[in-house]
């Protein structure tokens, strides 16, 4: 009696409940009415799967996840394997690339699935539209679905029924995830009725998740969007191709993406894999790229994942004769390819159409490079959604606004990572989510074992108390977390309910905050406009200007100008300055310096109100180039310079852009 469903009190009793739902089809096993509404204060609850693959299966050419998140034709169409894996698996060549072994399973879906889907299979839908659908019963109410492929992946593989384009596949996978919303509307009486709604603002979604429904937002995680791939490191795309590219996106619904992704592309470097997964993607790389990664000595704290070094067999096999994966110095753990000058106006067209950037799989040196951009315009929209970012900047995410989530790692290990950010949840009262990258490639929680002196005992209620969860039944199969793990979408109640019994109440509470974070990320990243530069096309002036190239303008205007192709430089000494005059007073709080190759390891911005008299407003001793945002209190002045004390390189100063801003 006491997990009994909570009686409704909603004049739409059983809304949640399909009058047409397919027969035979998967149980959902929950019981009792999903929570609607917000809070006292307008805020929404739920949870927030921040990383997600449903359409994976449409991308790498179509055979390397196989099954369907749904079909016309029902259940056993969907969960069904790839014909190649019939009828032992002896041809499952990526899986025994992913898992090991000699790839051989049952290859019998429905209604038995005896070996798949499970929490070690790589190769298998795990997405199936009902197991989505006792997630969302079970408190999740943001998913991010990441339209996702690689064209590398897809040409090497040996099956295959469709091209490897990388955006004709993104195309598809958007189209499936609009035509699986249609599908269940239709189970729901008609257009807009189901629990699945794909939206495209933050007060959209909002709305959805009152309502006590699933938000979908559409997110792009592909190795090279827009054709911007790298040859022997020539970029293959344009800022046009970045543009047209980012406004295709945007029409599909697409609102945060990632801008690279496993390989090394024209935009920016990765953080690289670990072990025999590393070695095939570097392999990969190579055949995409023409080159290996390079690796350097990192410049701070922040590192990238130790890069892989085990054997993986069956990719080296597809190297040309005499071509061997390069070995890496042990200290050397930084990719040393960062944010590209095409990276850098992929993440502004990013910020000028207000999408949110995915910062995961980003080498540290890109990373910090777009962090630099961000800041330099107080840009809220940055999401680490699965545990790619080093943990080391995650404050400077949450400075931000922007929204963090973990992957969906075993309770044990969940909860001691949030454990290590908690006290900045805190400090920003922000709430967490989690990525579970399913048909991600990427392994999931294994069993904890039925002996375990803490396990999920079932039936459970869900953490809103509202609903009731037991084991979850697809045909004749039956899954426990407890004996089973991670095994598809639909278990991700019962993990959420194993994060509780490890690490208790306060990780769950958080995670049901989830929503009203990213919502509130999302929101800051929509409403975020750019600020007047104060100093833009002002009269300006310099202690020296370079004079070697006669046909080369450096004087100290272009560093106003607003083209990020021109630039002020000085003569090769230590001391120089350029300074602006803003024609009349104004507060000033920032300061954003673009600089080129010649930068300031020592400098100090300082600020008059009458040009003679100057007191220094901020200043560093550790200048690294790239795009330093200077913050200091609110001052009243006329006129800001830049006054370099120590050359950070052989040359003088030279800067392409100054921001003087007032907010």
């Amino acid at each position: 009696m006491v997990l009994g469903p909570v009686p409704s009190s909603s004049a739409d009793a059983g809304w949640w409940t399909p009058t047409a739902r397919p027969q035979p089809d998967s149980d959902i096993n929950v019981t009792g009415e999903p929570f609607k509404g917000t809070d006292d204060k307008g805020r929404v609850r739920g949870f927030v799967d921040a990383h997600d693959h449903i359409m994976s299966n449409e991308g790498f050419g179509g055979r390397l996840i196989c099954g369907k998140a749904f079909s016309d034709l029902g259940v056993a169409d969907a969960l069904k394997d790839c014909p190649e894996h019939y009828p032992d698996g002896s041809l499952a060549v990526f899986d025994m690339i992913t898992k090991g072994g000699d790839g051989k399973h049952d290859p019998v879906g429905w209604p038995t699935f005896k070996d798949w889907p499970a929490h070690d299979s790589l190769t298998h839908q795990q997405n199936y539209y009902a197991w989505i659908e006792r997630a969302w019963r079970g408190g999740e109410r943001v998913l991010v679905n990441d339209l996702v492929t690689n064209g590398v992946i897809c040409s090497v593989y040996f099956f295959k029924d469709r091209g490897c384009d990388e955006m004709t596949a993104i195309r598809l996978e958007a189209q499936k995830t609009y035509d699986m919303q249609a599908y269940i509307d239709k189970m729901y009486g008609g257009p807009g009725k189901g629990w699945f709604r794909i939206v495209t603002d933050s007060a959209q979604a909002r709305e959805v998740i009152k309502q006590g429904k699933l938000a979908v937002v559409l997110g792009v995680e592909t190795s090279e969007p827009f054709g911007c791939k790298q040859i022997l490191d020539v970029a293959q795309c344009s800022k046009a191709d970045i543009d047209r590219g980012l406004d295709e996106l945007y029409g599909l619904g697409v609102r945060s993406m990632f801008l690279c992704h496993k390989f090394d592309n024209a935009l920016c470097g990765v953080r690289f894999d670990e072990g025999a997964l590393g070695t095939a993607i570097n392999v990969g790389q190579f055949l995409s790229t023409g080159t290996f990664w390079k690796t350097e000595q990192c410049t701070g704290p922040q590192h990238d994942n130790p890069i892989g070094l085990a054997p993986a067999p069956q990719a080296q096999k597809e190297l040309p004769a005499g071509v061997t994966v390069p070995s890496y110095a042990a200290g050397a753990q930084c990719n040393a390819r960062g944010l590209t000058d095409l990276g850098a106006y992929a993440v502004r067209g990013m910020m000028k159409r207000n999408m949110m950037l995915e910062i995961d799989h980003m080498g540290v040196k890109a990373a910090g490079q777009a962090f630099d951009i961000m800041e330099s315009e107080s840009y809220p929209g940055v999401i680490s959604s699965h545990s790619w970012m080093d943990l080391g900047w995650t404050e400077r995410l949450y400075k931000l606004g922007g929204f963090a989530a973990q992957y969906m790692n075993g309770s044990e290990g969940f909860t001691a990572e949030a454990a290590r950010t908690k006290a900045l949840r805190d400090k920003y009262d922000v709430g967490y989510g989690y990525g579970t990258d399913m048909n991600g490639v990427g392994g999931w929680p294994g069993p904890r074992g039925a002996n375990t002196p803490n396990p999920v005992r079932y039936p459970f209620r869900t953490a809103d108390g509202g609903s009731v969860v037991d084991r979850q039944t697809t045909g004749s199969r039956t899954w426990d977390l407890n004996t089973d793990g991670a095994a598809h979408y639909g278990m991700v109640p019962d993990w959420i309910e194993d994060i509780k019994q490890v690490g208790g109440q306060g990780v769950v509470d958080d995670l049901m905050r989830g929503a009203e974070s990213y919502l509130h990320t999302w929101g800051a990243t929509e409403s975020h406009r750019a600020e007047v530069n104060l100093a833009s096309r002002t009269p300006a002036s310099a202690s020296t200007t370079e004079w070697w190239n006669p046909f080369v303008d450096y004087s100290p205007g272009k560093a106003v100008d607003g083209d990020t192709g021109t630039r002020w430089a000085s003569e090769w000494n230590d001391d120089q300055w350029v300074q602006f005059d803003l024609g009349s007073a104004h507060t000033i709080r920032r300061v954003t310096l673009d600089w080129e190759a010649a930068y300031a390891k020592s400098y100090r911005i300082e600020v008059s109100s009458d040009g003679s008299n100057w007191q220094t407003a901020w200043s560093t001793t550790t200048g690294d180039g790239g795009v330093d945002t200077a913050r200091f209190a609110a001052t009243p002045a006329r006129y800001v310079r830049v006054h370099g004390v120590q050359r950070g390189t052989q040359w003088g100063y030279s800067l392409h852009e100054v921001g003087v801003y007032g907010g």
